[in-house]
């Protein structure tokens, strides 16, 4: 059970509460019918990404056996057959299939359609084309917020659009830039001949720049203040530039992959400073509703 449980990815569904981003920054958490169509929501991209991590092992296991942390993986290692490992795969895309039927959207379906597809390109091939590789991991942040509004029917700020957009590369940049120290190897991942590791510290860096300057100019926008009724979300602003220092100092560590849920799981501040950022804009948006 272990072995698939590895295989479908359960630590990465940390980043699908993404799907909950316009719900709980709306202040509408709260409303039991568009929380349950954003746990619905949530649940759909659980299983339809965990088909697409097992649709991208199926197809790499035999450079992922050359690779120095990829080759433990269930499938590439053998622990799980391809045969059971498809069989899985069909189970997640039946089951997302049936929670979008019970929350049924025409566009947010649409969305995961969409998401679907750009990875199976990005598994086909895409992803041994820099820039295009990475705009792809970015869009599959994207997708998730946009889904979630979508399906909650709530709208979110153009600045909180352009913050995801902005760390996800900053995300995407890092990963690939330690995948360079770590392994460089073009048997593992030939995209990596492509870039430079200067090219990607500058390129993260900026990218990062930019995500804090978006949040900050949300957190002070006269539309923000005025649907939250408070201008205390400019607060928040310190503590996220904490979380993304502590971030960047744990991928600049010689051991770190870059990938971003084990960067984030394996560093009790970072996930202490996370909490505290997550209970900031609790009290701030719902402590008057409550």
């Amino acid at each position: 059970m272990t072995d698939y449980l590895k295989m479908m990815r359960v630590h990465h569904y940390i980043k699908n509460l993404l799907v909950l981003a316009a719900l709980v920054f709306s202040g509408q958490l709260l409303d039991t019918s568009k929380l349950i169509s954003g746990v619905t929501g949530f649940l759909v991209f659980c299983f339809v990404s965990s088909a697409v991590y097992i649709f991208n092992d199926i197809k790499d296991r035999d450079k992922d056996r050359n690779h120095p942390t990829k080759k433990d993986r269930p499938i590439a290692s053998g622990r799980v057959s391809v045969r059971s490992a498809a069989v899985v795969a069909v189970i997640c895309i039946v089951l997302a299939a049936a929670l979008s039927a019970f929350r049924f959207d025409p566009v947010a379906c649409a969305l995961v359609l969409v998401y679907v597809l750009i990875n199976i390109a990005y598994s086909a091939g895409l992803k041994n084309t820099p820039l295009l590789d990475v705009a792809i991991l970015v869009s599959g942040f994207l997708i998730r917020v946009i889904y979630g509004a979508v399906l909650t029917d709530i709208p979110v700020s153009s600045w909180l659009y352009l913050t995801v957009i902005s760390i996800s590369f900053f995300f995407a940049f890092g990963k690939r830039r330690n995948e360079i120290k770590m392994a460089g190897d073009a048997d593992t991942r030939a995209v990596l001949k492509g870039y430079t590791e200067g090219f990607l510290d500058k390129s993260m860096y900026m990218c990062l720049t930019l995500a804090n300057v978006f949040y900050a100019l949300w957190s002070v926008g006269d539309s923000t203040a005025e649907h939250y009724h408070s201008n205390m979300i400019v607060f928040t602003v310190p503590v996220v530039l904490l979380i993304t220092l502590k971030y960047c100092m744990n991928v600049e560590s010689e051991t770190s992959d870059g990938d971003p849920v084990e960067v984030l799981l394996h560093d009790k501040m970072l996930l202490l400073l996370c909490a505290v950022y997550a209970l900031s804009m609790m009290l701030i948006l719902y402590l008057g509703r409550i």
